[in-house]
């Protein structure tokens, strides 16, 4: 805090016009000194004035009047004595600062109750009662401290004349009692927990365990049984060749219809894992070996993709196609091409974004279809006839947005599942042949990818509630051609 004298100085140091210390400060010809910029303001409103009234330059303390306006010159002592103030007032560094004035607060204003700087002493508080901050400080230490004397002691001695301090012992052991005992119940709870979690977690790796050890079991019965039936085969492969040496046409048209290959009807499912059902793949019966020379003729050309007695034959629908989307080869085709927009006019039910729904809807069975994609960035799956037709906000594609709606995008590096607007990221191999089988009322969707050998890619299950429709995604430059059989 500045001292009596040092705080004399400084008002000393104070330019009369603008109450702050003086900045440039310049000495007029009767001896008063003021900011150059103060002074030359207060003569230029002077140049002002009506015409015809007395001119002048006065000062504005002695009301000295000058003919001609002064030459201003800088007070370089008074300039140097102003900054040693300053420089001391900037190496108070703790020291709070006025809001209105921006001075450091120095004394307290008994009338007005606060703390003040200089220049509120010279504009607000120059007729109220100042005192040091140390002594106001003085004065409140020691009214604080009896205050708080005197109400520590009222306080004592009600406690100990009601006997208060029984009453709280009183209450102080029961909370602790309860507090351990609530402590021991949820501790032995807990307990029971931990062991309960250990003895279902090892519960389900010996079930897992067994159901694994059958699983292998019923792989191996089934790997016997075609060796068995390879076995088989090959009787009738040597026969058959014995049959084509054979150079009597009637012995050849007299083949035994045992010889006869039946049409495969029924599907081969990839073996046990990613969560598929173990099926046999082989029906006992009479038709048995008929029906494995039709399966191992499929696997002698691993090219061709196993088929679904129950594939359908799926078209586009041009009423639902975004308007960049062409359609060709009997709606089977659809191309994204944006330099050719499609000419049909726009409807409600075309989509915004770059999708196209099939006329075929599915409530109930098993349905299988095929889709041949000319390279990745293309969306495939299914949903209901309800699907938003315009533009989700920071998608390009609405398909497996909604819990309506569920959609295998294929990227360059990966698959995404979506579904309720979140994705499952899916590492596989990249096809441009892929199968989709959709079991309706199993609630079960499969995507496969089709190459050597069928590859389950994705599995989603839900119930449906609706009629699903195929639907489809293109990416600028894509084309989705739909599999047909005959």
């Amino acid at each position: 805090m500045a001292s009596p004298i040092s705080q004399k100085l400084e008002e000393k140091l104070v330019c009369s016009i603008c109450l702050e210390l003086f900045r440039v400060p310049v000495t007029l010809p009767c001896g008063h000194n003021f900011c150059k910029c103060c002074i030359s303001d207060h003569w230029q409103k002077q140049e002002r004035v009506p015409t015809g009234a007395e001119k002048g330059y006065t000062c504005p303390d002695c009301r000295r009047t000058f003919e001609r306006r002064p030459e201003l010159e800088k007070n370089v002592t008074l300039c140097s004595v102003v900054e040693v103030a300053q420089d001391g007032e900037a190496r108070v560094s703790g020291a709070e600062r006025c809001e209105v004035h921006g001075r450091p607060l120095e004394l307290y204003c008994e009338d007005e109750r606060r703390c003040i700087c200089c220049v509120c002493t010279i504009r607000q508080c120059h007729q109220h009662q100042r005192v040091l901050f140390e002594e106001e400080r003085s004065k409140k230490q020691v009214g604080t401290m009896a205050n708080t004397q005197h109400q520590g002691n009222t306080a004592a001695a009600s406690v100990l004349g009601a006997g208060l301090g029984a009453y709280w012992l009183s209450w102080l052991f029961p909370i602790q009692d309860s507090s351990e005992g609530l402590k021991s119940v949820i501790l032995s709870k807990f307990t029971y927990l931990r062991k309960a979690l250990e003895d279902f977690q090892c519960w389900t790796v010996a079930r897992i365990e067994q159901e694994q050890a059958a699983a292998l079991g019923r792989v191996g019965e089934d790997w016997s049984f075609l060796k068995d039936h390879l076995d088989v085969l090959n009787q009738y492969r040597e026969k058959a060749q014995r049959l084509l040496a054979c150079p009597d046409n009637r012995t050849f048209l007299q083949v035994p219809s045992r010889l006869r290959v039946t049409p495969l009807t029924w599907v081969l499912l990839a073996p046990f894992g990613k969560g598929r059902d173990m099926v046999d793949p082989f029906p006992r019966g009479d038709a048995s070996s008929a029906r494995l020379m039709d399966v191992i003729g499929l696997i002698s050309a691993p090219s061709t993709p196993l088929l679904s007695p129950d594939h359908r034959n799926l078209t586009f629908d041009p009423k639902t196609a975004n308007k960049y989307l062409e359609l060709s080869k009997g709606n089977q085709k659809a191309k994204h091409s944006p330099s050719a927009v499609c000419g049909q006019q726009e409807q409600g039910s075309r989509f915004k974004p770059w999708q196209v729904l099939c006329t075929q809807g599915y409530s109930h069975g098993h349905h299988y279809w095929e889709v041949k994609i000319s390279s990745h960035s293309v969306i495939l799956g299914v949903t209901y006839h309800g699907l938003p037709r315009e533009q989700q906000q920071g998608h390009k594609f609405n398909i497996g947005l909604d819990g309506g709606s569920w959609g295998l995008q294929v990227r360059e590096d990966c698959y995404l599942a979506w579904h309720k607007g979140r994705a499952e990221k899916i590492q596989e191999q990249l096809y441009k042949n892929l199968g989709v089988s959709l079991d309706y009322s199993k609630g079960v969707l499969s995507f496969y990818g089709l190459g050597e050998r069928m590859q389950l890619i994705y599995s989603f299950h839900n119930v449906f509630t609706q009629p699903l429709y195929p639907v489809f995604w293109l990416c600028e430059g894509r084309a989705v051609t739909l599999g047909h059989r005959d």
